[in-house]
């Protein structure tokens, strides 16, 4: 997707400060973050959000979840970490393009808002 924000920095297009990467999975630190970590596991296909993993193999979908966890450990998050994905306008999805946030580092909200 030639005007996908996060198409361009899996590409290298746009500047960002990457954390992990492998074959399948690009993670960042994002630029506006809510906790003192927080970063974003992308899939290097572009998959609008989680309505649309059907068009993932399983593999992909694995990728991303595995590299979340892998991450939250290197970062130490051992007293535990929030996975959000926002899923079309009424969730307030900034970005079409499928992404999973990753905070931690701090006590969160004990409720969903």
């Amino acid at each position: 997707m030639d005007n996908c924000l996060f198409c361009k920095i899996v590409k290298g297009e746009i500047p960002s400060d990457k954390v992990y990467e492998n074959d399948e999975v690009y993670a960042f630190r994002d630029i506006n973050p809510q906790a003192p970590f927080h970063v974003l596991v992308v899939p290097k296909k572009h998959v609008a959000s989680v309505a649309e993993t059907g068009l993932m193999t399983d593999g992909e979908i694995a990728a991303c979840l595995r590299a979340v966890s892998l991450i939250a450990s290197q970062a130490k998050l051992d007293g535990g970490y929030r996975v959000i994905s926002n899923c079309g306008p009424d969730a307030c999805q900034s970005v079409p393009h499928l992404h999973f946030h990753i905070l931690g580092g701090r006590k969160m909200a004990d409720r969903m808002a």
